[in-house]
C-alpha cells in the first residue's frame, strides 16, 4: 500500500492521516482534549474503517469545550462544542469518518438548521496531507464555521457553518492560506430535472433565461445534449415544473425511479399532434385539385398550422420574452409571415415539416441519452433481504448498510456488498467491461448491476443505492456529458454571434429592396422568411454535444470512464503514452519465478521457507507461501519466529535456526555465498528479487521472485502500435535490469528506471518538450504528480476505487489495458465525426443561402434543409454508440 493510501485511511483530524512515526498514537484521541478527562486508549478517533465505527461512535475525538456539563453526550467534533443543542448531543457519531455511509452523513446534515448544512468545495493546490491540516486549522478560526473536513485523497472539503452567508467568504479565506476553493454545491436545495421538448441548444437558453427571472431561483443550468436541468431554489418542486411549462417545455424530477421509466406518454402526445396536423395539410392539398371552395382549403391549412404550431408558438413567445432567438421563434415567424402574404400551403408545410423533424430528432437524440438509462436499468429495483429465517422483497432504496441480501443464480446483484457465504462466478461486464466472469467467494466484494451466474450468495450490503459503484459511474458519466468540449464551446460562441447577424440581415432583406423599388414587398418578404428559417444554426449547435454524449456513453458501457468532452478530444490527439510499470504493465503481485536448491531437495527447501515466511504479511513472503500451497508442500514444526527488519525472517525448526532473507542478511552473518554468486547476479540482472535460505553456517538454496506481466499487456501494446500510437514509454522505480526485462517483454519503445515520483514528472515533461501530446497511465494514487503533469491522466482500476474515479481524466474500470486501444480509437472517430458534422452544417447553410436570392429555395425547402441537416448530424453522431 502506498504512503498516501495509508494516510488516507487514518485519522482525519490530522490532515487525514498521520505519518508512520505517529502511528502509535492512532488508538487514542487524535486532537487535543483540553480540560477533558483522559480518553480511553481503546477508542479509535477518526478512523475511516467501517469496522471501527461502533468503537468510535461514543468516543470524544476532537477538541472539546472544558464545560463538561454542556457536552455530556457524545459530541460532534472537529471543532469546539459550545452550548450544543439537545438533539445534537443525543446523536452520537464518529467525527470525521470517511468510511461511514452517505445516508448517516445526510441524516446528520438534515438535522441541522439551514445555515449549518455542510457544503462541498473542490480544493486546488494541495501537495500533501499536511496541506489539508493547514486548511482545516485555518478555517476553524473563522467566525461562524462549525466544522471543516478536508480530504487530501479526493481533493474535497466539507464545511458546515452557522449561516449560509458564511460560505460566501470561504473561497477568499482559502486563497489567503495559499489554495483555491471551488464550490461544488453552492446552494443547499439543488435538484435535477429531466426536460422534455427541447429541439436544440437555444431551447436550453430560453429555459435558463426564463427561470433566472424567478426570485426564488438562485441558479439554473440546462444541458440540451443530456436533457437535464440543474436548479438551485428556495421554492417547491411543483413551482419549478410550472415555471418550465410556462417557458413551453415539460419537466419532471430526475429521481432513480423516474429514470427507470420512459416518456412514452409525452412522445405519443407529440406524435398525435404531428399526425393530425399532417392530416389537415394532406386534405387541403388534395382539395386544391378538386372543386372544393378556396375558403375550405384555406381553413384546412389554417387548422394544420394551429394544431402543429401551437407548441412552437408557445415556446417562441417565451423565447422572445426571455430575449432568445431560437428555432421556435424563426419557425413561428415564417408560418405567420406565409399566412399574411397568402401562402397558406407554404405556412402549413413549414409547420408540419418542423413538427415532423422535431419528432424524428427527439427520437434520435433520446437514443443517445438511453446510454445512461441503460446503465440505471442494469440494477434491479428490488432486493431479497434476509430477516431472521425469512426472505423479504424490498425496494433497493429501503435496504440499509449491513443488511443481508440473498442473490440467487441468474439474478442481478442489487447493491454493492461483501460475500458472507457461498461461491459463484460473477459477470462484471456492466462495471468493468471484462468479457470473462470473475470467481467470488467469502470476503470478496461484489458490485450492483453485475450478474450472479452460478451459485447462491449471501451478501452483506456495504453501500446504499445512491453510493454504489455503478451509481458513481452514472453520476460521473452524466457530469462528463454535460461538460463542454473545446470544439463545442467554440461552436456555441460562433452561433451566438451568427444568429443575430443573420436575423438582422433577414429583416433588412424584407424591408430595404422593396423600399428602393427592387421588386414587390411580397417577393422580398418571402425571401426574408426563407432566410429566417435557414438562419437557425440548429445542426451546427448540436454537431458536437450529441457526438460527445454518444462517445462517452459508449465508453461507459465498455468499462471506461471519460470525464468530459475535453478529455475525449485530448485522447484523440495523444501521440505518446507513458506507462507506470507496477500494477499497470505488470500484475503488481510478485510470484515465484525460480527455485534453486543446493542440496537437491527442492520440496525440503520450499517447506522450510514456507515455515519461516508464513507468519509474515510481506508480499514476497505471501508469494512464496502461495507457491507452496499450490504444490501441496506443507509447513514444518517451527518456533521462535522473528522478523529481521529490512533483511528477512527466521525460525527454529527441529532445534536448528533457519533464515530466509536478502543476501545482505547472510553477508552480515558472514555465511559464504560464493557457490551461488554467479547465479544470483544472473537472476537479479533479469529483474528478480532474491530470497536466500540457509542456517548460520551454510546456504541451502535461493528462491527468485518477480512481478509478472499482465496477460493482456503485450496484446494491448501491439494494438496501440497498430492504430498508429507514436511512442510508448515505461516509467519505473525498479532497477535497470528489471526495467529492461519488462520493457523487452512488453514491447514498449523505451524505458526509464530507478525513478522517484518527481523523476516520473521529468520523464513526462521530456516527452512534452519533444512536441508530443502525452498520456500518463498509472494507478491514480502513487503516480499522481505524473498524471497531473501529462496532457491526459489515465487511471487503472476504477471499480471500487473512489480515488481513481475522482482524480483521473479517464478511468479504465477493469484494471487492465484491454480497453485503452478502444478508447483511443473511439476518441479519434468522435473527433472525425464532429468535424464532419460541423462542415456539413456550414456547407448546408451556405448552399441554402445562395439558393434564396435566385428564388430557387422555397419556404418548405428551407425548413426541410434545416431540420434535415439536424437529423443527419444526429444520426451521424449516433454511429459512435455502435463503435466496437
Amino acid at each position: 500500500m502506498s504512503r498516501i493510501e495509508k494516510e488516507s485511511q487514518s485519522s482525519c483530524c490530522s490532515s487525514h492521516g498521520e505519518s508512520e512515526f505517529h502511528k502509535t498514537k492512532q488508538e487514542s484521541s487524535c486532537c487535543s482534549n483540553e480540560g477533558a478527562e483522559e480518553v480511553s486508549t481503546t477508542s479509535t478517533c477518526c478512523g475511516s474503517d467501517v469496522k471501527e465505527k461502533e468503537a468510535a461512535a461514543t468516543s470524544t475525538c476532537c477538541e472539546t469545550d472544558t464545560n463538561e456539563k454542556e457536552t455530556t453526550g457524545p459530541s460532534t467534533c472537529c471543532g469546539k462544542v459550545t452550548n450544543m443543542k439537545k438533539e445534537h448531543k443525543e446523536s452520537s457519531s464518529s467525527c470525521c469518518s470517511t468510511g461511514e455511509s452517505k445516508k448517516e452523513e445526510m441524516d446528520a446534515a438534515n438535522s441541522q438548521p439551514e445555515g449549518q448544512k455542510p457544503l462541498e468545495y473542490k480544493i486546488h493546490g494541495m501537495d500533501c496531507p499536511s496541506c489539508a491540516a493547514t486548511i482545516e486549522k485555518g478555517l476553524q478560526k473563522t467566525k461562524g464555521i462549525q466544522t471543516v473536513r478536508v480530504n487530501y485523497g479526493t481533493g474535497k472539503m466539507t464545511v458546515a457553518a452557522d449561516e449560509l452567508s458564511v460560505h460566501d467568504d470561504i473561497p477568499e479565506q482559502v486563497r489567503k492560506l495559499g489554495f483555491e476553493a471551488e464550490p461544488l454545491n453552492k446552494y443547499n436545495n439543488r435538484q435535477t430535472y429531466k426536460i422534455e421538448g427541447m429541439d436544440c441548444g437555444s431551447c436550453a437558453m430560453t429555459i435558463e433565461k426564463h427561470l433566472s427571472r424567478n426570485p426564488h431561483i438562485q441558479d439554473v443550468q440546462v444541458n440540451f445534449s443530456t436533457g437535464k436541468m440543474h436548479v438551485a431554489h428556495t421554492t417547491n418542486q411543483n413551482e419549478i415544473i410550472k415555471e418550465v411549462q410556462r417557458s413551453g417545455f415539460d419537466a419532471s424530477l430526475d429521481s432513480i425511479s423516474n429514470q427507470r421509466k420512459g416518456t412514452s406518454e409525452k412522445k405519443k402526445k407529440g406524435n398525435s399532434t404531428t399526425t393530425i396536423s399532417g392530416l389537415f395539410l394532406a386534405l387541403g392539398f388534395i382539395g386544391s385539385f378538386t372543386n372544393v371552395s378556396p375558403e375550405l382549403i384555406t381553413a384546412l391549412y389554417a387548422a394544420s398550422i394551429l394544431i402543429g404550431g401551437f407548441k412552437p408558438a408557445k415556446s417562441a413567445f417565451y423565447a422572445i420574452k426571455s430575449g432568445s432567438l431560437d428555432m421556435n421563434v424563426l419557425m413561428a415567424s415564417a408560418a405567420i409571415g406565409a399566412a399574411l402574404i397568402g401562402e397558406w400551403f407554404e405556412g402549413a408545410t413549414v409547420v408540419w415539416l418542423f413538427a415532423l423533424g422535431n419528432t424524428l430528432q427527439n427520437r434520435s437524440i433520446e437514443r443517445t441519452r438511453e446510454s445512461i438509462r441503460s446503465l440505471i436499468n442494469l440494477t434491479p429495483s428490488e432486493a431479497t433481504v434476509k430477516s431472521g429465517d425469512q426472505l423479504i422483497r424490498k425496494p433497493v432504496e429501503e435496504v440499509g448498510v449491513n443488511d443481508i441480501i440473498v442473490i440467487k443464480p441468474g439474478e442481478k446483484i442489487p447493491l454493492d456488498g461483501e460475500v458472507l457465504t457461498g461461491t459463484s462466478s460473477i459477470n462484471q461486464a456492466p462495471i468493468t467491461g471484462e468479457s470473462l466472469p470473475v470467481d467470488k467467494q467469502q470476503g470478496d466484494t461484489v458490485y450492483a448491476g453485475t450478474v450472479n451466474e452460478s451459485g447462491s450468495l449471501e451478501v452483506k450490503v456495504t453501500k446504499l443505492v445512491e453510493d454504489t459503484t455503478i451509481a458513481k459511474i452514472i453520476h460521473l458519466v452524466e457530469e462528463a456529458q454535460e461538460k463542454k468540449a473545446p470544439t463545442q464551446a467554440f461552436v456555441d460562441r460562433f452561433a451566438s454571434v451568427y444568429t443575430p447577424i443573420v436575423f438582422t440581415l433577414a429583416l433588412l432583406i424584407m424591408v430595404v429592396p422593396p423600399l428602393f423599388g427592387f421588386g414587390s414587398w411580397g417577393e422580398w418578404l418571402y425571401k426574408g422568411l426563407a432566410l429566417l428559417v435557414v438562419a437557425c444554426p440548429c445542426a451546427l449547435v448540436i454537431s458536437t454535444p450529441v457526438a460527445i454524449v454518444s462517445a462517452i456513453g459508449n465508453a461507459a458501457k465498455n468499462g471506461v470512464l471519460i470525464k468530459g468532452g475535453t478529455f475525449l478530444e485530448k485522447a484523440g490527439a495523444i501521440q505518446a503514452i507513458a506507462f507506470d510499470k507496477t500494477g499497470t504493465l505488470t500484475e503488481g503481485k510478485p510470484k515465484v519465478a525460480e527455485v534453486i536448491s543446493l542440496q537437491n531437495n527442492r520440496e525440503e527447501l520450499i517447506g522450510i521457507t514456507r515455515t519461516i515466511e508464513e507468519h509474515s504479511t510481506h508480499p514476497i513472503a505471501q508469494a512464496i507461501t502461495s507457491y507452496a500451497v499450490e504444490r501441496n508442500i506443507g509447513t514444518k514444526q517451527g518456533e521462535d519466529f522473528k522478523a529481521i527488519a529490512g533483511k528477512g525472517a527466521q525460525a527454529t525448526i527441529n532445534g536448528t535456526e533457519y533464515f530466509a532473507g536478502n543476501p545482505k542478511l547472510f553477508n552480515d552473518m558472514e555465511v559464504p555465498l560464493h557457490e551461488i554468486e554467479e547465479r544470483m547476479d544472473s537472476l537479479q540482472s533479469h529483474g528478480n528479487t532474491l530470497v536466500v535460505v540457509g542456517t548460520r553456517t551454510e546456504i541451502l538454496g535461493l528462491i527468485a521472485v518477480a512481478d509478472t506481466i499482465r496477460d493482456i499487456t503485450v496484446q494491448s501494446i501491439q494494438k496501440l502500435k497498430q492504430i498508429g500510437m507514436g511512442e510508448m514509454m515505461m516509467l519505473t522505480g525498479d532497477n535497470e535490469g528489471t526495467a529492461k526485462k519488462i520493457a523487452d517483454e512488453t514491447g514498449v519503445d523505451r524505458y526509464f528506471a530507478e525513478l522517484l515520483p518527481e523523476d516520473k514528472v521529468t520523464a513526462v515533461k521530456k516527452l512534452q518538450d519533444e512536441g508530443k501530446s502525452v498520456a500518463m497511465v498509472g494507478d491514480g494514487i502513487n503516480d499522481a504528480p505524473a498524471l497531473a503533469t501529462a496532457d491526459l491522466g489515465i487511471a487503472m482500476g476504477g471499480a471500487g476505487t473512489d480515488t481513481a474515479m475522482e482524480t483521473a481524466d479517464i478511468v479504465l474500470m477493469a484494471d487492465n489495458l484491454e480497453k485503452l486501444p478502444h478508447t483511443i480509437r473511439l476518441s479519434r472517430r468522435a473527433m472525425n465525426i464532429i468535424k464532419q458534422n460541423v462542415w456539413f452544417s456550414l456547407l448546408t447553410k451556405l448552399a441554402a443561402l445562395l439558393l434564396i436570392f435566385p428564388g430557387f429555395l422555397t419556404l418548405w425547402m428551407a425548413v426541410l434543409s434545416d431540420t434535415g441537416a439536424a437529423l443527419i448530424v444526429i444520426l451521424n453522431s449516433m454511429r459512435l454508440l455502435r463503435q466496437k
